[in-house]
């Protein structure tokens, strides 16, 4: 098959950036979306040019580093996919592909397709994680946890950070992933002890990392490749609610 590339070119953060149209033919349905780029910048190297710039890692759908807009969709036109996952079999010959990065003002464009996400990293540090000792590994099945709750923490805990929810919200909002931090670890019982400080301490850092607000379009969980549900949201709301009304000090 033969298809046209649009792609989004920037050689830096103040770089204006373009869109470049690439001619790409003899492209197998087999390969994947990652794969179709690396024949693009092979050709390009080989012509003596400046690949294209984008992350990826592990290419299973497990990292989520292989973030990027294609046709004005996060990882694509599949659901529950992630870039890497996405097949040239998805589109059909002749067709022209639109690829730009995330835009946010919180992910600052770093080259081409690659983006500086370390704003979400800056909010797992805020909080996302258990700090208090909890000794050595214990048995499986020594603090017994229902099944359903177990079901929960690790529907949260499947979020890959890819930042397909922010790029998707009109707001570019990080409310659903950081919802699916607080929440996989506010569910257990691990996760008690530093439950309200930890909702209180990521969610000033989301705003200080300057996302925009959540508004309940949901386009965040339609664009989560691990299919992370809105209702984690509400679960970290009534948390904030309860932490900042009875700790108002450390709230402020």
């Amino acid at each position: 098959m033969r298809i046209t590339l649009r792609v989004w070119r920037q050689l830096g953060p103040t770089d204006p950036g373009r869109l470049e149209t690439r001619d790409v033919p003899d492209v197998s349905p087999d390969m994947s979306f990652l794969e179709m780029l690396d024949v693009v910048n092979e050709g390009l190297i080989a012509a003596g040019e400046t690949p294209i710039a984008f992350d990826h890692d592990c290419r299973e759908g497990i990292c989520g580093a292989c973030s990027m807009m294609i046709n004005g969709v996060p990882h694509g036109p599949n659901r529950a996919t992630t870039t890497c996952q996405l097949h040239m079999r998805t589109f059909r010959d002749g067709d022209t592909i639109v690829v730009e990065p995330w835009r946010a003002k919180a992910f600052p464009v770093v080259r081409d397709l690659v983006v500086d996400r370390s704003a979400l990293d800056r909010i797992i540090s805020a909080g996302g994680f258990i700090g208090v000792s909890t000794g050595s590994a214990a048995d499986a099945n020594a603090t017994p946890i229902p099944k359903t709750v177990a079901d929960r923490a690790m529907d949260s805990a499947q979020c890959i950070g890819c930042g397909a929810c922010v790029a998707a919200c009109p707001n570019a909002s990080a409310m659903l992933f950081t919802a699916a931090k607080v929440v996989h670890l506010g569910l257990l019982p691990q996760g008690q002890p530093e439950r309200y400080r930890r909702v209180l301490s990521m969610v000033r850092q989301m705003d200080l990392e300057e996302f925009g607000g959540c508004t309940n379009f949901g386009e965040c969980q339609d664009a989560c490749p691990k299919e992370i549900n809105v209702a984690v949201i509400g679960r970290m709301n009534a948390d904030f609610l309860k932490a900042s009304l009875s700790n108002r000090d450390e709230a402020a």
